[in-house]
C-alpha cells in the first residue's frame, strides 16, 4: 500500500502525525461552526463572512477580496452575500466611484446576531488554556511559519501576517517591525494585522 499521510502504517513519521492532528482540529472547528450555524439558520460560510466583515476595514469587505480570503469562487461569495442581504444582516456600502463596486457592512440586526455566534471557537481556546504557556507560544510560532509557507506556495491566497508584510524584517536573527519600530518576540507575530502591507515580489522574509 502507498506510503500516504493517512496510512496508519506510516504514522511514525512526525510530520505525518502533525498533519493528521491538524486535520482533526480542523474537524473540531467545522463541528463547532456547524452547531452555531444551525441555531441561527445560516451556513458556515455566511457566518465566516459576518465575522470577517465585523472585524476588518470596509475596503476589504468586497466580494472579490472575500473570495480570496476564503479560497472560494466569487459566485459562491455572491450567493452567500445575497442571502445575508435578504436577511437584512448586512448592507451595501460604496467604496469607489464605480457604481458597480461595493463593499458590505453589518447592519444593527447583523451585529446583534453576531453576539450569538462569534464565540463558537471558545471550546478550542479553553483547551489551550490547560496547556503550559511556553508550549502554546511555541505552537503559535510553528503555526505562523506553517501558514506563511502555505501562503508562499499559493495554497493560501491571502495572508496578513508579519512574515508577508513589507514592514517586517529580521535584525540580528530577531523579528523586527518597521511600522512599530521595535523587535518582536515569536508570540508577538500577528496573523491578521490591520497595518499589514504586502511585501514586494522577490523580497525575502
Amino acid at each position: 500500500m502507498k506510503k500516504t499521510i493517512f496510512n496508519t502504517a506510516y504514522q511514525d513519521d512526525i510530520a505525518n502525525k502533525v498533519v493528521v492532528g491538524l486535520e482533526r482540529i480542523s474537524e473540531a472547528f467545522k463541528v463547532l461552526l456547524w452547531e452555531h450555524a444551525k441555531v441561527v439558520g445560516l451556513s458556515p460560510i455566511q457566518i465566516q463572512i459576518l465575522l470577517f466583515v465585523a472585524h476588518h476595514q470596509l475596503e476589504m469587505c468586497t466580494v472579490s477580496y472575500l473570495a480570496q480570503e476564503f479560497n472560494i469562487t466569487k459566485p459562491t461569495v455572491s450567493d452567500a452575500v445575497k442571502v445575508l442581504l435578504k436577511k437584512e444582516l448586512i448592507q451595501k456600502k460604496t467604496v469607489s466611484t464605480d457604481s458597480r463596486s461595493y463593499a458590505i457592512a453589518l447592519t444593527e440586526k447583523g451585529s446583534e446576531l453576531l453576539l450569538q455566534i462569534e464565540d463558537f471557537a471558545l471550546p478550542i481556546k479553553h483547551q489551550l488554556e490547560h496547556i503550559d504557556e511556553a508550549e502554546v507560544k511555541q505552537l503559535y510560532h510553528t503555526v505562523t511559519k506553517l501558514i506563511y509557507g502555505l501562503n508562499k506556495t499559493g495554497i493560501l491566497s491571502v495572508q496578513r501576517n508579519c512574515h508577508s508584510c513589507a514592514f517586517y524584517e529580521t535584525k540580528e536573527e530577531r523579528h523586527y517591525c518597521n511600522y512599530l519600530k521595535q523587535p518582536l518576540e515569536n508570540h508577538e507575530i500577528r496573523l491578521d494585522c490591520p497595518e499589514h502591507e504586502v511585501k514586494p515580489t522577490g523580497t525575502s522574509a
